[in-house]
């Protein structure tokens, strides 16, 4: 999977690069019956201060074959952000992946039905 990364208000430093890069990189595994996949990222933070400390977020918009997966997630540890974008985008293709067979079993059921009443 290509992933392209953009930092917002922070410095993107090659650890958290290669930190992305393995997060998405483990969702290759969920991501096997698509033909084209790429994933635009960022992360940051939204403002240059916080009364409570500062919030990180971050952001993905997953490109599969013609679907687009996107999920944001704002904490106030970058990578604890960083973990639950990557968890929330696996939950959200295993759910695309749940009701794509399940709307292919129904269809063969009905048409099971059809050429059980012949």
């Amino acid at each position: 999977m290509r992933t392209n990364i953009k930092a917002t208000v922070i410095e993107l430093t090659p650890s958290l690069a290669d930190y992305v890069n393995s997060k998405m990189g483990m969702l290759d595994k969920l991501l096997v019956h698509f033909d084209q996949v790429y994933a635009d990222v960022e992360v940051g933070k939204r403002t240059k201060h916080h009364k409570t400390g500062d919030w990180f977020f971050a952001e993905a918009n997953l490109h599969a074959s013609g679907h687009i997966f996107r999920n944001v997630v704002e904490e106030a540890d970058l990578y604890a952000a960083i973990d639950e974008m990557k968890d929330n985008m696996a939950e959200e293709i295993r759910t695309y992946e749940k009701r794509q067979n399940t709307l292919l079993r129904k269809g063969q059921r009905l048409i099971k039905g059809f050429l059980l009443r012949r």
